[in-house]
């Protein structure tokens, strides 16, 4: 039995980590996912990708803005639709830091990196796990007691340490851990799981511009690479799927060991 039987979604799937994600999911054999990114373009690559992958894969592309509550709204209420349910989960939509000390952000900065890497999660985790409260749980790989559904958040390893001047970064990554852990506690009794990724510097097309800024950062790291956006997606998998049934909370790091030098 596949360990993805239900319906995935990912938020961010145009690129990078989301995209991995998505692709990955095919892979595994999970045959309904949803896709969800501003970008309709990359949409339609990941889509591409997904096909080429598994074939028989029904893919669902969903042109959505994470900091717009009536756009992540219809996101769900589109999967629900055409699957009837959704059962693993990837908000992966967000931007990177502007790099400013606090007396150089504007408010509007401040708001533009919160609304989509805080608010526009916090939407997407409320609206999704309104859903799986709907549902009945999933039969297992194994036979052990499944879940209504598994959220996976993507943090970044920025919310655990800080940097020099990424402080509306650092602080909104530092509020998707907390969010998933009070999450995490207020709908065990539910059945539903939540848990986040915090990666380090990660090859994506989002971070290569930024290779210059991101160096130092690359170099703490005891493992002295940037990782790729499939050693993420294989976290994001493995907290989605049955095996991971009794995580819950977790804030995974997955930095090359950015954190611990």
């Amino acid at each position: 039995m596949s360990l993805y039987p239900g319906v995935a979604l990912i938020t961010g799937a145009a690129s990078g980590i989301g995209q991995a994600t998505a692709v990955s999911f095919a892979k595994e054999g999970c045959g309904r996912i949803v896709l969800a990114d501003r970008n309709a373009s990359g949409l339609g690559e990941t889509s591409a990708l997904i096909k080429d992958a598994a074939s028989g894969c029904e893919v669902l592309k969903v042109q959505t803005d994470v900091s717009k509550v009536d756009s992540v709204q219809h996101l769900v209420d589109e999967a629900v639709s055409h699957f009837g349910r959704v059962d693993y989960v990837c908000n992966a939509a967000g931007v990177l830091s502007n790099n400013e000390r606090s007396s150089e952000t504007t408010p509007d900065e401040f708001d533009r990196i919160n609304g989509i890497n805080y608010r526009g999660c916090w939407l997407c985790s409320r609206a999704e796990i309104k859903q799986m409260l709907t549902q009945d749980p999933l039969p297992t790989h194994d036979g052990r007691p499944g879940n209504r559904g598994s959220v996976v958040n993507i943090a970044s390893q920025l919310g655990i340490v800080g940097r020099p001047a990424a402080p509306a970064y650092c602080g909104s990554k530092a509020a998707v851990i907390s969010m998933t852990r009070c999450d995490a506690i207020d709908y065990s009794k539910d059945n539903i799981r939540i848990n986040c990724v915090c990666p380090g510097v990660i090859d994506t097309p989002m971070t290569k511009p930024n290779m210059d800024v991101l160096g130092p950062a690359i170099s703490i790291a005891p493992m002295d690479r940037p990782g790729t956006a499939q050693e993420v997606a294989d976290c994001v998998l493995f907290l989605c799927s049955s095996k991971a049934s009794f995580v819950q909370g977790s804030a995974l790091v997955v930095d090359g060991g950015y954190v611990i030098n």
